[in-house]
C-alpha cells in the first residue's frame, strides 16, 4: 500500500510511479491539503513575498486548495526585479531582490568579480542554489529560486519518471545521450541537462551535444530587451555592452547555419553509434526536421532495440509540421518509444506521458485549473482551464504558479493506459497565442492587493 507522509513529501518521489499514478485525485486530496497547510504554515514566516502577499489578501490559514488561490504567484513574480539591475550589472540589488522569494539567506553570499548575469548564478550555485531561468522571450529572464533542498526530490523524479515512460532505469543502464542543445547554461533545460545528463549517460564523455559550449544567460537576457525594445520602437535607446553584441554576433552567424549543423552532427552520430542502445533528445521541431532531412538524403539509422527518443517543446516556429509527425520520426530513427514530458521552469516533477498519450501528474503537484475569472473550476470529470498548480516538492521557495498555459485536464477515471491520477490532454496552447500575443492573468482576491504586492516584490 501506497503511503504518504504529509510531513515530507520529498520522499513521495521514492514511490514507483506505477504506484504513484494508481492513485486517484480523491484518494490523495486528504494528504495534499495537510501537505498544503504544513508548507503554507512554514514558509510564510520564512518568505518576504509570500508573507507580504498573505497579508494583503487576507490570506491567514490554508486549509483547503481553494484557500491558497489568493496568493498563488503569476508568472510575473520571478521576473519582477527592475531591469536596469541586469543592464547595469547591480548584482548586489538583484541578490536583495531574489532574496525575497527563498528561505535562504543569499545577503552573505560574496559577488566580488561577478559582472554578468552567467557570473551571477555560478556564484549563487556555489552556495547551495540551483537557479534556472526561462528563455526571456517576453523581455526579461525569470529566475526560479531552486536550491539543493530540492535537489534529492527533483533527481529521484527525473530518473523515476525516466523509467517509467521510456522503460529504462538510467540510474543503473547508462546509455549513450545525443541532445541538439547546449552542454552549459543556466536556462532551465541546458541546467536540468547540465545535472542529469552525465549521470544519465554515464559520464560527459557519453553526453554527445549539438554545442560544447553554453548558452549564455546574458546573451537570452538581451536578446530578450532587444526584441521588446524593436516593438516598442525603442532600439536605438538601449545601452548595451560591446562585448555582448560581440558574441550576439557570433551567436547569430551560429544560428544561420543551425540546420546544417544539426544534420552534420547526427549523421556523424548515427554512423558512428549504429547498432548501439541510445537516447536521442531535443525539440519536436528539431527531431522532425532531422527525420525529414535525413530521409531526403537517404541516410539510414540503424541503431539497436530498446533506444529511445525524446521529445517536446512543441513546433513554435515550424508553421508546416507534417500532421503524422510522430509516424514520420519512428519511420525514420528506427525508434517505436517516444518519451515526452509536460512541465515548465517553475514546476519540479516531470509529469511523463503514458501509452494513451496523456501526461500523468504525480501526487506531489497539486493540478488547479482556473476559468477566466481566476476562480478553481471543480477538481472532477474533464475541465478546460489555465493551468495552475501547487509544487509540494518546493521546500524553500513558495510552490503556487499561476501559468500562461489553456490545458484539458481529466481528473477522475480511468485512463485508456490503465492509470487513475490526473492527466493532462495533448492538445496545449498558450493563452499569449489565443489573445495575439497578450496574456492577462486574472487574480483570485481583489486586484489591488496584487498590483501593491506586485509594486512590493519588484521593489530593489
Amino acid at each position: 500500500m501506497t503511503t504518504l507522509d504529509p510531513h515530507n513529501v520529498a520522499t513521495w518521489t521514492e514511490q514507483p510511479y506505477e504506484e504513484l499514478l494508481n492513485l486517484s485525485t480523491e484518494e490523495v486530496a486528504d494528504v495534499q491539503q495537510q501537505a498544503l497547510k504544513i508548507r503554507f504554515e512554514s514558509l510564510r514566516p520564512q518568505l518576504e513575498a509570500l508573507d507580504k502577499l498573505a497579508t494583503q489578501q487576507g490570506v491567514d490559514r490554508v486549509e483547503e486548495i481553494d484557500d491558497v488561490l489568493p496568493v498563488l504567484f503569476d508568472h510575473r513574480v520571478y521576473k519582477s526585479y527592475p531591469l536596469s539591475l541586469i543592464e547595469k550589472r547591480q548584482f548586489s540589488r538583484l541578490t536583495v531582490w531574489l532574496n525575497r522569494l527563498t528561505t535562504h539567506d543569499l545577503k552573505s553570499v560574496p559577488l566580488d568579480g561577478v559582472d554578468s548575469v552567467d557570473d551571477w548564478l555560478t556564484r549563487l550555485d556555489e552556495h547551495g542554489m540551483i537557479i534556472g531561468h526561462s528563455t526571456g522571450t517576453t523581455g526579461k529572464l525569470s529566475f526560479i529560486p531552486r536550491s539543493r533542498t530540492e535537489w534529492p526530490a527533483w533527481r529521484t523524479d527525473h530518473f523515476e519518471s525516466l523509467r517509467f515512460t521510456t522503460g529504462l532505469d538510467m540510474r543503473t543502464e547508462k546509455i549513450h545521450n545525443f541532445a541538439a542543445g547546449y552542454r552549459y547554461g543556466h536556462q532551465m533545460m541546458a541546467k536540468q541537462g547540465m545535472l542529469f545528463g552525465a549521470e544519465t549517460a554515464g559520464g560527459e564523455a557519453c553526453r554527445h551535444m549539438l554545442y560544447d559550449y553554453r548558452l549564455s544567460s546574458d546573451l537570452l537576457s538581451l536578446a530578450g530587451r532587444m526584441r521588446a525594445a524593436e516593438e516598442r520602437g525603442e532600439l536605438d535607446q538601449l545601452q548595451i555592452d560591446p562585448r555582448l553584441l560581440e558574441e550576439r554576433m557570433q551567436l547569430i552567424e551560429a544560428a544561420s547555419h543551425r540546420e546544417e549543423d544539426l544534420q552534420h552532427w547526427f549523421e556523424k552520430l548515427a554512423v558512428e553509434f549504429r547498432g548501439q542502445k541510445v537516447l536521442v533528445g531535443g525539440t519536436s521541431a528539431d527531431m522532425v526536421r532531422l527525420a525529414l532531412k535525413g530521409k531526403e538524403v537517404g541516410l539510414q539509422v540503424q541503431f539497436a532495440p530498446g533506444s529511445v527518443l525524446a521529445v517536446g517543446g512543441g513546433f513554435k516556429g515550424f508553421k508546416d509540421a507534417p500532421a503524422n509527425w510522430k509516424e514520420v520520426l519512428q519511420e525514420f530513427f528506427g525508434i517505436q518509444k517516444l518519451a515526452s514530458f509536460y512541465g515548465m521552469s517553475e514546476m519540479i516533477a516531470a509529469n511523463p506521458i503514458c501509452a494513451a498519450g496523456f501526461f500523468h501528474v504525480a501526487p506531489y503537484t497539486i493540478p488547479i485549473l482556473l476559468n477566466e475569472d481566476a476562480q478553481r473550476l471543480p477538481a472532477a470529470g474533464t475541465q478546460t482551464g489555465r493551468m495552475a498548480f501547487y509544487d509540494l516538492l518546493a521546500e524553500t521557495y513558495w510552490g503556487g504558479f499561476i501559468s500562461g498555459d489553456r490545458v484539458t485536464i481529466t481528473f477522475d477515471g480511468e485512463c485508456a493506459c490503465g492509470f487513475s491520477s490526473p492527466r493532462v490532454h495533448p492538445e496545449i496552447t498558450r493563452f499569449a497565442d489565443l489573445a495575439g500575443g497578450d496574456d492577462k492573468i486574472t487574480c483570485a482576491g481583489t486586484a489591488k492587493a496584487y498590483n501593491d504586492f506586485m509594486d512590493y516584490v519588484g521593489g530593489a
